[in-house]
């Protein structure tokens, strides 16, 4: 053997000692996802093992060495690096004998599978399942070996990859979506740190008549392949992932399913709209939505996932809206809007809406343009109003709906920084089909799903009610224009709850409190108190008294709320106010001012701005602190 040639695989086979998990872990990640987790960890730690040469070719006699190319460069390792890409990418290709080689090393009897991850790692799995293996190969070259994007072109050029510098950027988009730089490192990826687990210890005896029944389909199979029409042998077996990109399996609710149904969310939806039978259109946006090309616009609610579809969404609607082609999808737990302007890349737009109901499946934002936006509503929603929240005392403006649910344009509610001078919303009417009949208020936030707006009477009678009443309508003419804080923060529905009225002293006339809560799709709730004293115009705004973020405060599981003000009277002078919940028995102030009453609602002498600490007592004793601002 050449002793230049000697030494080359002497090197290969130390680096293949030295770095073995990290060749393993590479491997691993390149190979197709649709394999399973244990064949995949034999596969890759047979692909590495085969990626050693081990037959090398004898030079003839007088020949020159040959002239060393850039995988000749550096150490053993980069030729390792080079041989395991390229059986890792030819075993999806199956381009290559090798990869038919019985799996060495060969485990009978257990399941070797790495640790399982949390939802990061989940996610990023069902990601890395949507896009082909050079994609893969170069996000490991990226975030496993750490290599520049140039060099990790050269590598996979060499490699055999198609398109190189396509795959890098696919593999640049995955690692923004789903921040797959942090967790390829996880124990979820190392197929070196495995646990395990028995095949099937009860079932074992039945295995050889299991086996001959198996070998029995499995001819009648082969014989069924070789009669006209049965599946070319080259046609590859289809993932769960790639089905889900098929405009074919879409899933599509029967047109009257809502009325046949007790669950009123998006899954009672049927398809709407002019080309919900365009397969072009539809394969494009399942296309874009699994691997957005460059240039894609992504637009996602708060904590809401952007990963590509596990299995085949539900479809709701496709046509066009205002001169764009528009698609939504509803994949069980989000809304997936994709937008497609003519000449331009397309958008698309993620909002979570798990554990809708039928107000909050009442409709989504299917269009929006510079001060407007269209809804697409439910196919239980009759009729459709709007009503400006600062106007409490008008009545609403009914609005056209197109035969396939799209509404007119309705007005955006005034943005950040602007005057509120007024705030749209609009008014679903339920379709008298359900016998839950019933009017309810959305407005939008800048999210694809609207919020809903309820109010809570005091005292509190059940849970929150629709804010369509007289006494809604007037507490939110003095509250609307808070809710330019919630934009673009995941809120599902916003109540008003009034939980004391008070009166003012020296015939000052009663205040309302009011405790605002807002409800996000993930859980978490953030409340506001305002003190709505008595004013000249109906939209006068309340002064916020007290806040909190992160809090089941004024919420079905904390309904026991304080809060305080500084107020002056006519004549001049200050005084202390302070108000809570029914439950409250008592109040207590210390510090600049001093006083106690057995009542749910305080007024004492202050001075303006004299610093003071509120406590209430609880009917059961317990303490409770005021909210502050």
């Amino acid at each position: 053997m050449d002793e230049r040639t000697r030494a080359e695989v002497e090197r290969a086979e130390a680096a293949l000692v030295e770095h073995y998990p990290r060749l393993v872990r590479l491997a691993y990640l390149v190979l197709p996802p649709s394999m399973g987790r244990h064949r995949k960890v034999l596969t890759a730690h047979g692909l590495v093992q085969r990626a050693l040469p081990w037959r090398v070719p004898r030079r003839p006699a007088g020949a020159l060495p040959a002239q060393r190319g850039p995988q000749d460069a550096g150490s053993g390792y980069e030729l390792m690096r080079q041989r395991t890409l390229e059986l890792a990418l030819a075993y999806e290709q199956r381009q290559r004998p090798a990869v038919c080689l019985p799996t060495v090393p060969f485990v009978w009897g257990l399941r070797l599978l790495p640790r399982a991850g949390g939802a990061d790692e989940l996610a990023l799995d069902q990601a890395l399942s949507a896009v082909p293996a050079p994609v893969r190969a170069a996000l490991g070259l990226w975030c496993l070996e750490g290599l520049e994007t140039d060099a990790a072109r050269a590598v996979l050029a060499r490699a055999g990859a198609q398109d190189p510098e396509a795959a890098g950027r696919a593999a640049g988009q995955l690692d923004q979506r789903t921040g797959a730089a942090a967790l390829l490192g996880s124990a979820e990826f190392d197929p070196c740190t495995v646990q395990a687990r028995p095949t099937d210890l009860l079932r074992r005896r039945q295995r050889v008549r299991a086996t001959a029944v198996l070998a029995a389909v499995l001819a009648a199979g082969v014989a069924a392949m070789a009669l006209p029409g049965g599946r070319p042998a080259d046609e590859p077996v289809r993932t769960a992932a790639g089905q889900a990109l098929d405009p074919g399996r879409l899933l599509r609710a029967p047109d009257e399913q809502w009325a046949r149904s007790s669950r009123m969310d998006f899954t009672a939806w049927p398809p709407r709209g002019r080309q919900a039978g365009d397969r072009a259109l539809l394969g494009r946006a399942l296309r874009v939505w699994a691997a957005p090309p460059a240039g894609t616009r992504i637009v996602a609610a708060a904590d809401t996932s952007t990963r590509p579809p596990a299995t085949s969404p539900r479809l709701l609607y496709a046509g066009l809206i205002d001169n764009v082609r528009v698609v939504v999808f509803h994949d069980g737990e989000r809304l997936v809007r994709y937008a497609e302007p003519e000449g331009t890349t397309p958008t698309l737009h993620f909002a979570r809406v798990d554990n809708a109901d039928l107000t909050s499946a009442g409709g989504l934002v299917i269009g929006r343009g510079n001060g407007w936006l269209r809804y697409l509503i439910a196919p239980w929603v009759a009729d459709v109003a709007t009503r400006d929240l600062l106007t409490p005392d008008a009545r609403p403006h009914g609005l056209h709906l197109a035969p396939d649910g799209v509404t007119d344009r309705i007005p955006l509610p005034p943005a950040d920084g602007a005057a509120c001078g007024h705030w749209p919303v609009a008014e679903f009417r339920s379709s008298p089909r359900i016998d839950d009949r019933r009017s309810f208020l959305v407005t939008d936030l800048g999210d694809l799903a609207p919020v809903h707006l309820t109010y809570l009477a005091h005292p509190a009678a059940g849970g929150p009610g629709e804010a369509t009443g007289g006494p809604a309508l007037r507490s939110w003419a003095r509250t609307a224009c808070t809710l330019r804080s919630l934009r673009g923060t995941g809120v599902r529905s916003v109540n008003n709850w009034a939980y004391a009225a008070q009166d003012l002293p020296e015939d000052g006339g009663t205040a309302t409190w009011v405790c605002n809560r807002a409800d996000t799709w993930r859980g978490p709730g953030r409340v506001m108190v305002q003190f709505q004293p008595p004013a000249a115009g109906p939209a006068d705004p309340g002064r916020v008294t007290g806040r909190e973020a992160g809090t089941a405060a004024c919420g079905p599981f904390g309904r026991h709320v304080l809060s305080d003000v500084h107020w002056q009277a006519k004549s001049g002078k200050w005084y202390l106010l302070a108000a809570g919940s029914s439950e409250v028995a008592g109040i207590d102030v210390t510090g600049g001012a001093r006083a106690a009453v057995d009542a749910a609602t305080l007024a004492a002498p202050a001075p303006q701005g004299a610093p003071a600490q509120v406590t209430g007592r609880l009917r059961d004793g317990r303490p409770l602190r005021a909210l502050r601002p």
